[in-house]
């Protein structure tokens, strides 16, 4: 499936700088594909959809953390299979901003959802997830926890 099929945007960042109250960093993540293909990877062999617990968000760098034009894909995968279910390009800065949010969020809450993931079919509403884990990974594979979204009593 193209990485250019998606487009990603993400929303309830702005209060970490801003001195705002505290909200849930979403991430939304619009398909412009064909739709089939992509809801059947978002389908267990029942042809049930994919539960929260059921998949993994990662983000792989392509370049040195470090650089100032640093970018990477970002991909969600089936737990249970591991195989993916999609991948987009994306700015690194994107998305340490983004988990950066996410880890004051939970701070500030004492939640156990650190983030959202909405997923929608041309802007059609068509499954949304709470996470608390966002793994990220160098360009070599290394994870990277200092930059990773990993839950206090996980181990890796």
């Amino acid at each position: 499936m193209r990485r250019d099929y998606f487009t990603l945007s993400v929303s309830n960042v702005d209060w970490v700088d801003g001195g705002g109250s505290p909200r849930l960093p979403t991430v939304e993540i619009d398909f412009r594909g064909p739709e089939s293909t992509l809801r059947s990877r978002f389908t267990d062999s029942e042809g049930e959809v994919l539960d929260a617990a059921d998949t993994d968000v990662a983000f792989r760098l392509q370049t040195a953390v470090d650089d100032e034009e640093a970018s990477g894909v970002v991909a969600v995968t089936n737990r249970l299979t591991g195989d993916f279910i999609l991948e987009l390009n994306v700015d690194a800065e994107d998305v340490l901003e983004f988990i950066t949010a996410a880890r004051r969020y939970a701070d500030a809450t004492d939640g156990d959802a650190r983030y959202r993931v909405e997923v929608a079919f041309g802007g059609d509403h068509f499954v949304t997830y709470e996470k608390s884990t966002f793994l990220v990974y160098n360009r070599d594979g290394d994870l990277m926890r200092s930059n990773s979204l990993i839950p206090s009593g996980v181990e890796l």
